[in-house]
């Protein structure tokens, strides 16, 4: 059983979580500093310019991923507490050990890493990584394990958005590719090693209720209202990132609408389905981050927020169901229906997006500021023009190759190192059970 021993698991999550904050404080005494304003940016003015328009975004992903992303998981009815907890303790570690992995690679000079608000950013969308990725595994894991997929997830993270924006100059400003898809099949192929090919009977705690529902609503909305602001926050200031917030508006105010009709067309009583409306509404944002900063036609916005929220509800209705019975994959929270799905069809869109684009256009209104700093095309050596639109759009269906057979791949030694029985995996009468982890009064 979980509580066997006085040392495993209890001791465990503490003695672990305390060397790893001591280990970080060590590290910041010695080695991290504030970021000098560079020469360009010397006015004091200029400075202050770029961090408040900066950190209202910032805090905006803030609330997306503390109260909405943590909301959004708690359709369990018995799980809620430990959904909302396990969503913010994931999120702070997995930030600060992204900044320590990051600034060492990118940030470190003359001795020392050198910290700002850009790079706790993207260290926060290291984590965002991998508070998706567990959504495959919600409820049937213990937190020891939870950390050891983010110890594991943020370094493959890392390389893998360097290889897919850096090397390959792939054009993603909202993550479509390197954080949505990522995130999905590391999931999912972390769901399929631990879980491996048992078929396992639905749980009687996995049945939401009214009131769970409902908080899960309310995440959806927070995410909804707050997604733009994750989209255009490393956009160049300007027209790229008024684009940006307006084609991510357009194709989630779509999604939205066509959600209710495709589940109330598939329903047999005509009801909509609550994980259709929690989960479709919110896949125009999905797709839409690959092409948000584009000059594109605004009907193409609406139109992949239509085609996005279609696959999403159908992903729900028919293929999540095929894959449990066909592979025994198991996605509890239908990661696969909201990223991954929305995901490849936007980063289709983005490879046909840049073939209808004029080269010119591209070339002036296209401006991603890569997570380690610099235009993303310049970071890639400016080879867009030598490759043509031809070129640019094959590296987008490479990288889109890229983060799913890399993604995967990683997910299923992950996978494998979580079935090691010194992590603690609680037993199966004991899963989506708030109790296992916390002290609740009322037990009634």
């Amino acid at each position: 059983m979980a509580t066997s021993s006085p040392t495993h698991p209890r001791c465990l999550l503490p003695l672990s979580l305390g060397l790893f904050q001591g280990s970080l404080l060590v590290f910041f005494a010695f080695l991290v500093t504030y970021d000098e304003p560079s020469a360009q940016a010397e006015d004091a003015n200029l400075v202050t310019s770029q961090l408040y328009g900066i950190f209202p975004l910032f805090q905006d992903i803030q609330v997306m991923v503390v109260g909405g992303l943590g909301l959004l998981l708690a359709f369990l009815p018995r799980y809620g507490l430990s959904a909302l907890t396990n969503n913010f303790l994931l999120l702070n570690f997995s930030t600060q050990w992204a900044l320590v992995l990051q600034g060492l690679l990118h940030h470190f000079h003359h001795g020392q890493v050198h910290l700002d608000l850009r790079s706790l950013l993207t260290a926060e969308f290291a984590a965002v990584t991998v508070v998706i990725s567990v959504g495959a595994v919600l409820g049937r894991t213990s937190l020891c394990q939870l950390l050891v997929v983010a110890a594991c997830e943020v370094p493959v993270y890392l390389a893998s958005e360097w290889a897919i924006v850096t090397h390959l100059g792939v054009l993603d400003v909202g993550g479509t590719i390197t954080i949505h898809v990522f995130s999905c099949y590391f999931g999912l192929g972390m769901s399929k090693a631990l879980f491996g090919a048992a078929q396992r009977p639905v749980h009687p705690k996995e049945t939401p209720t009214p009131r769970s529902d409902l908080l899960s609503l309310v995440g959806m909305l927070i995410l909804w209202v707050f997604w733009p602001s994750f989209v255009a926050v490393l956009c160049q200031p300007g027209d790229a990132q008024h684009r940006a917030i307006l084609n991510t508006l357009l194709a989630m105010s779509a999604s939205a609408v066509t959600t209710v009709v495709a589940s109330s067309l598939l329903e047999r009583d005509g009801k909509l389905n609550l994980s259709h409306l929690q989960n479709g509404s919110l896949a125009g944002g999905v797709a839409i981050g690959a092409v948000a900063d584009m000059a594109m036609p605004l009907v193409a916005a609406l139109a992949l927020g239509n085609l996005s929220a279609v696959a999403c509800v159908l992903g729900f209705r028919f293929l999540t169901p095929f894959l449990a019975r066909k592979l025994r994959l198991q996605d509890q929270c239908g990661i696969h229906n909201l990223h991954g799905l929305p995901g490849i069809l936007g980063a289709a869109a983005s490879a046909v997006a840049v073939l209808v684009t004029s080269e010119d256009t591209s070339r002036s209104h296209i401006s991603q500021v890569s997570p380690i700093g610099g235009n993303a095309s310049e970071v890639a050596g400016g080879q867009w023009g030598d490759r043509g639109a031809g070129g640019q759009a094959l590296c987008q269906a490479a990288g889109l190759a890229v983060a799913m057979g890399g993604s995967l791949l990683a997910g299923l030694l992950a996978g494998a190192v979580l079935r090691l029985p010194c992590l603690a995996r609680p037993p199966e009468q004991l899963c989506f059970e708030d109790s296992l982890y916390f002290k609740i009064q009322d037990q009634a």
